[in-house]
């Protein structure tokens, strides 16, 4: 989820990066008050940017011919361009069985497929970076946030800090999976703050997996939460 106009153009970069590295579908989370604001922006230059290097199979990887489930370290699939002599296979969306990529019907291949899918997302958190956290003076209180409700709770932490109060913040960009330390960084904190333009989705999966009593700030009005309301809140708890 990107948390500046300008930063869509990151998170769509590292989209591309997880999406070709794993090769799973990635979601990229904008709203409109992102897609209508604007920020200075330097425009980079291509050779500039990170290379994203898809590794296209180009020969045969097992004693039996391609094996288009032979899965790598990354749990991710070898990935052939369609028609590479010797390296053609089934495609479509039925199950496959492991390893061989050939139509299977047998339950217990299900269950092991849907464990692969499930891991090969969970192992995506070994190359996204930790959770930072901003916290100056040793709070008590974190503000969790993530999204466009970057500006806000920066704005209002700043607005805090000014008059003397402690309070920290962190800004969550992958969501699924979270970033690895997330459960050490929430549970360093008695208070957890969570401000969110939905009904308090990301709330609920932190406490669900962590057991942490997070607390959500939601607002669903069609409009942005302001600073001067989130530092309010902020104060509350404090």
């Amino acid at each position: 989820a990107p948390s500046t106009p300008g930063d869509c153009f990151s998170v769509a970069i590292e989209a591309v990066r997880i999406a070709v590295r794993y090769r799973t579908p990635v979601y990229i989370l904008s709203d409109t008050y992102l897609g209508n604001s604007s920020e200075p922006w330097m425009i980079p230059k291509v050779d500039d940017l990170p290379e994203i290097d898809p590794k296209f199979a180009s020969e045969v990887n097992h004693d039996n011919g391609f094996m288009p489930y032979l899965r790598n370290e990354d749990l991710a699939r070898p990935w052939a361009i369609p028609g590479t002599p010797g390296l053609e296979h089934r495609l479509g969306g039925l199950e496959k069985e492991d390893v061989s990529g050939d139509i299977s019907y047998d339950s217990e291949n299900h269950e092991r497929m849907t464990e692969l899918r499930a891991k090969k997302i969970e192992r995506i958190a070994e190359s996204i970076p930790h959770l930072e956290v901003d916290d100056p003076d040793g709070a008590d209180l974190l503000v969790l946030g993530w999204g466009s409700t970057y500006g806000s709770i920066e704005a209002a932490a700043r607005r805090v800090r000014r008059s003397g109060d402690k309070v920290a913040t962190a800004h969550i960009r992958h969501l699924n999976p979270l970033p690895s330390n997330t459960g050490e960084v929430i549970k360093s904190y008695s208070k957890v703050l969570v401000p969110e333009l939905n009904t308090g989705q990301l709330t609920l999966v932190l406490r669900a997996r962590y057991l942490v009593n997070a607390e959500c700030y939601a607002k669903v009005q069609g409009h942005p939460i302001g600073a001067a309301e989130l530092e309010e809140a902020i104060r509350e708890r404090l």
